[in-house]
């Protein structure tokens, strides 16, 4: 925040962080996908679109070692300071998925990325936006962090990515095998349908592969999952 804004704090499981200009407060899913994101000491993680550090910042203070990127300037600024708030090492690195990490592997590569499908021509270029926007489909930015992870992650590694179910769990488990990791849904969660989901509900009903919206009216809620992506040994 700047001027007379104030300044907004987000506390939560015994961290404090500091939102600023750039980087969205947690919402639902952010905290779920943080619930159910376990690392164990010392295992070396990558996490894809870092926003204001939440999950990068937890993961530190269980032990691991955390490289974090984002597109983002203010989100680089921001994960930078929400570590050194809470007392852990983050490595960040700005750019635009893996390149800032070429060549390099982890053991865990996860991400919670924008993944609301957006009809032509509807995306804009604002922050609040680009949070939310997941390409035609939804799937866009969700599909350059799959197909990569072969180049990024251990053997005995794995993938962790959320998503609406309206994306499709079948769909999300098929991706997943084709690049040879074995999938698995590590959580579900129910969630209030999201606003913008809203505006935007007969094109989402367009690109439901797997018919999960209703035909007709306003669904209320939405089913929220973790997917896990296991690399063979």
């Amino acid at each position: 925040m700047s001027g007379d804004d104030g300044v907004l704090l987000f506390s939560w499981r015994g961290c404090l962080f500091r939102v600023t200009d750039g980087v969205q407060a947690p919402k639902a899913g952010s905290k779920f996908f943080c619930r159910h994101l376990t690392v164990r000491p010392g295992e070396r993680m990558l996490e894809i679109g870092g926003g204001l550090g939440l999950a990068a910042v937890l993961a530190a203070k269980d032990g691991a070692r955390v490289t974090a990127t984002d597109v983002v300037p203010g989100a680089i600024d921001a994960m930078r300071a929400n570590a050194a708030l809470n007392g852990v090492v983050l490595d960040v690195r700005l750019g635009d998925g893996y390149e800032p990490v070429a060549g390099e592997r982890f053991d865990l590569v996860c991400t919670n990325p924008p993944q609301m499908p957006t009809p032509a021509g509807r995306d804009r270029d604002d922050a609040e936006a680009a949070a939310d926007n997941g390409g035609t489909d939804g799937w866009a930015l969700l599909d350059h962090v799959i197909e990569g992870a072969p180049k990024h992650v251990t053997p005995g590694g794995r993938l962790v990515f959320s998503i609406f179910e309206f994306l499709g769990v079948k769909t999300a488990h098929a991706k997943v095998e084709a690049i040879g990791f074995v999938p698995r849904v590590i959580a579900r969660e129910t969630q209030s349908f999201p606003r913008i989901g809203f505006e935007r509900i007969d094109h989402l009903r367009g690109v439901d592969r797997e018919g999960t919206i209703p035909p007709r009216g306003m669904p209320p809620t939405v089913e929220r999952y973790i997917i896990e992506g296991t690399r063979p040994a």
